[in-house]
């Protein structure tokens, strides 16, 4: 039963034929665990507390960053440093006491996924990378749990919904992972502000429509949007039952047959930089980006990498850096695919050294 007070929150959402006090309890009653609080997650979370989805769960070990603020609007300039799980759930609660609210502090693996999940009725997917995304997928399928999927890059982004009433799940659409290295991150890539709030807000609408059971889920669809000419085009996909069969998680990757690029530290960088002149130091980020800010040396960016590798000089150690460190990992595979012997990469990349 609502309360006078609930009634009065959700009147406008009550007063809607398809939802009436009936879709309210039982969004009152309903458990979702948002996993990411970042850019989708933001949005996911402040909506879905405001519609008066009972309970809660977020899940995401990372503190809040300064380059998170272009686009993540639960966090301000004073909370930088602070985990993420922390503020969002003081910011939630703040905007409707009456939610129950749970959160990880971790980032979801192999090791805690299935008994995080298998707390909640419906997952929503607010992940930045793929390695995320099929876990989680292959753990909503052994739990038998409803995955709502989002995911942005540049001004385009995508929702679909997974594993729902024994719909297709994320491999039925992208069976197999991309290599290393193939999928940049928004710290690499870039994002523009808004585009998380409306794919973030369109993964909210679906977790509210399969509570309450109206409108069509976007199962077996997948809905892309273009912001730059608000274009959007709604793509079918079927049911693999063989993507059903899943009864354990997998493996962390086995590295062992991969070339193994080595890591240094910005104090270490620092310390070979005075100590040897036959360093080369690497900017691989694109022009723009090294204009804003760099840690010196030259600048060739891993879009045309390629083809001007061949001013460096493979007798010297090269030291290889980004934003993040993904894109200077690349750079680093085809150096030694090239014959170059001394390849080094920037731990964590420049935005490490921002946090330090």
């Amino acid at each position: 039963m609502l309360s006078p007070q609930e009634q009065a929150r959700y009147n406008k959402q009550i007063i809607l034929p398809e939802i009436r006090v009936e879709g309210q309890e039982r969004l009152s009653a309903a458990k979702v665990l948002v996993i990411g609080a970042g850019g989708l997650g933001c949005p996911v979370l402040q909506y879905l507390v405001a519609a008066g989805v009972g309970t809660i769960g977020i899940a995401d070990g990372d503190k809040v960053d300064i380059s998170n603020l272009q686009r993540q609007v639960l966090y301000t300039e004073q909370e930088i440093d602070q985990p993420k799980v922390v503020v969002a759930e003081r910011k939630l609660k703040a905007l409707n006491p009456n939610i129950h609210i749970h959160t990880y502090h971790v980032f979801i693996d192999n090791s805690n996924a299935i008994k995080i999940i298998s707390n909640y009725d419906i997952i929503v997917d607010g992940s930045d990378n793929f390695t995320t995304r099929y876990l989680v997928n292959d753990a909503c399928v052994i739990l038998n749990k409803p995955l709502v999927s989002g995911a942005i890059y540049k001004f385009e982004g995508q929702v679909t919904v997974l594993n729902y009433n024994d719909g297709p799940t994320y491999r039925c659409i992208f069976p197999e992972p991309p290599g290393d290295g193939e999928s940049p991150n928004c710290a690499d890539i870039g994002v523009i502000a808004t585009l998380p709030g409306i794919i973030g807000s369109i993964q909210a609408n679906e977790v509210i429509k399969m509570i309450t059971g109206v409108g069509e889920v976007l199962s077996g669809k997948l809905l892309v949007i273009d912001t730059l000419t608000m274009n959007s085009h709604t793509f079918s996909f079927k049911l693999n039952e063989a993507n059903k069969q899943i009864t354990e998680l997998p493996k962390q990757a086995d590295a062992s047959c991969e070339v193994r690029i080595g890591l240094i530290n910005y104090n270490e960088l620092k310390y070979l930089l005075q100590q040897n002149d036959k360093i080369q130091l690497v900017d691989v980020r694109e022009i723009e980006e090294h204009e804003i800010s760099n840690i010196g040396g030259i600048n060739i960016p891993l879009s045309s990498f390629a083809a001007n590798y061949k001013s460096l000089d493979p007798g010297n150690t090269v030291i290889l850096y980004c934003a993040s460190g993904v894109r200077s990992n690349n750079a680093a595979k085809q150096l030694i695919e090239f014959g170059f012997k001394n390849v080094l990469n920037l731990k964590g990349g420049i935005n490490a050294i921002s946090k330090r």
